[in-house]
């Protein structure tokens, strides 16, 4: 593996919560896969450097809400590192469309809508993809690439934390539901945001203010949405 690719690493704080529950289990091992795929002319999104942007904008510390989405957007230049969140300068997706209608639904006002959905991250709200990479116009080529380690330990580490609420959207993040302690966290679920299956839970599901008052009785400050 390259040089650049080796410096690609998770922020001191979550590295040293992981390697709590890792012991010797290689959660880099995808960027060996990555490095591969790229020396192969691949393209490979969101960009290197934005692969672990989730869990730099949103410090284990701070992570009081965990949204899943599933893989990066594999069109070139939109994925930002955040799951559902595109780079500026790009048209809203129809899945965040849903999601920012939601909101407005629920709580009458939508405070960002930009897309990027930093906003959100920085105020502990971690974005966090079932699988961090994606290649070019191939939705799921990096789902089994190992990524899922990385992700069942975050689960793990914030499960020890206490008090996290995990918002579950869909089929693909409904699975991660086993490997939650629900008996000190908290787990909201619905539809996908997608307007495949908004229309089937997702819309009305309320997450958003349902969210802020559970943040509230536990006198933690709730999410500007």
């Amino acid at each position: 593996m390259n040089k650049y690719l080796k410096k690609v690493k998770l922020p001191n704080l979550w590295e040293k919560e992981l390697k709590k529950v890792n012991l010797n289990r290689n959660i880099y091992s995808p960027l060996e896969r990555i490095h591969s795929d790229i020396c192969q002319g691949h393209s490979v999104y969101p960009s290197v450097e934005n692969i672990f942007k989730a869990f730099y904008l949103c410090s284990f510390d701070k992570t009081k809400v965990v949204i899943f989405g599933q893989d990066p957007y594999h069109q070139k230049g939109v994925a930002n590192g955040l799951a559902f969140a595109i780079n500026e300068g790009y048209k809203i997706p129809p899945s965040l469309k849903n999601i920012y209608n939601e909101i407005n639904d629920d709580i009458g006002t939508c405070f960002y809508n930009s897309g990027n959905l930093e906003e959100w991250a920085k105020q502990g709200v971690l974005l966090l993809n079932t699988s961090l990479s994606v290649l070019d116009s191939l939705p799921g080529s990096h789902a089994d690439i190992g990524w899922n380690l990385l992700v069942d330990s975050i689960i793990k580490i914030l499960n020890n934390k206490k008090d996290v609420i995990f918002l579950l959207w869909g089929n693909s993040s409904a699975k991660k539901e086993k490997l939650i302690n629900t008996e000190f966290n908290y787990v909201l679920k619905s539809a996908h945001p997608s307007p495949l299956s908004s229309y089937k839970g997702f819309f009305g599901c309320k997450h958003f203010s349902r969210t802020n008052n559970i943040l509230l009785r536990m006198n933690k400050s709730p999410i500007k949405w």
